[in-house]
């Protein structure tokens, strides 16, 4: 029998989540879920450094528990994010060459309309306190039923072939000719003679449109 949302949410490895994202909500729940999934597969543990590398086809919530619990952060290059807003996270190991994903499930979370729109309205600051509390009902709800899960329930998982990204290279920075901002050598831009920074740039495309 599989851990309790409780008992989930009592661990050590769930808090450190929480505490990172700063609540618990459905999407963080997700994310750990899919950490969870994909680190088993893999049979790999947390990346100290660049060993693993995550791809995350989402901003939501979920991406910082795959951070926490894999390791894979923007800052040493090995998370990727793609902007696709799909509910699917990939994991890379370096060293065994495997890259798993895996992609919620169409019918693993069925949409709540009560749920939605008692979410506008504590968003919007416009709910009364019975509307509030239904709503925190409903998300534990929701909340416990992601938790207690099976892994295979809530996501379709596969193998998958991708080229892992090299590790993380250093790169020598230079003045922007334009605003005086040291930026990476490689992400400078030549206009009109001048080595620019990608937001001027588009200014000076801007103008030139103008």
């Amino acid at each position: 029998m599989g851990m309790t949302a409780e008992e989930i949410q009592s661990s050590e490895a769930f808090k450190r989540c929480v505490e990172f994202h700063g609540h618990v909500c459905p999407g963080l729940a997700i994310g750990f879920k899919a950490a969870q999934a994909l680190m088993g597969h893999l049979g790999a543990t947390r990346s100290p450094d660049e060993e693993l590398v995550a791809i995350v086809e989402t901003d939501a919530c979920g991406v910082d528990a795959i951070q926490v619990m894999t390791g894979c952060t923007l800052g040493k290059g090995n998370l990727i994010l793609k902007r696709y807003g799909k509910h699917a996270f990939s994991l890379a190991d370096r060293k065994g060459g495997k890259v798993f994903r895996v992609c919620l499930r169409s019918d693993a979370i069925v949409s709540d309309p009560e749920h939605l729109v008692l979410f506008e309205k504590v968003r919007k600051g416009e709910a009364k306190a019975e509307e509030i509390d239904r709503f925190e009902k409903l998300r534990k709800k929701h909340l416990k039923e992601i938790l207690e899960a099976d892994s295979k329930t809530l996501f379709i998982m596969e193998e998958i072939e991708t080229d892992i990204p090299d590790k993380v290279r250093i790169v020598e920075s230079a003045v922007c000719d334009r605003c005086g901002e040291p930026t990476m050598v490689n992400l400078l831009q030549e206009i009109d003679g001048q080595k620019v920074c990608i937001p001027c740039s588009q200014r000076v495309l801007k103008k030139g449109k103008g």
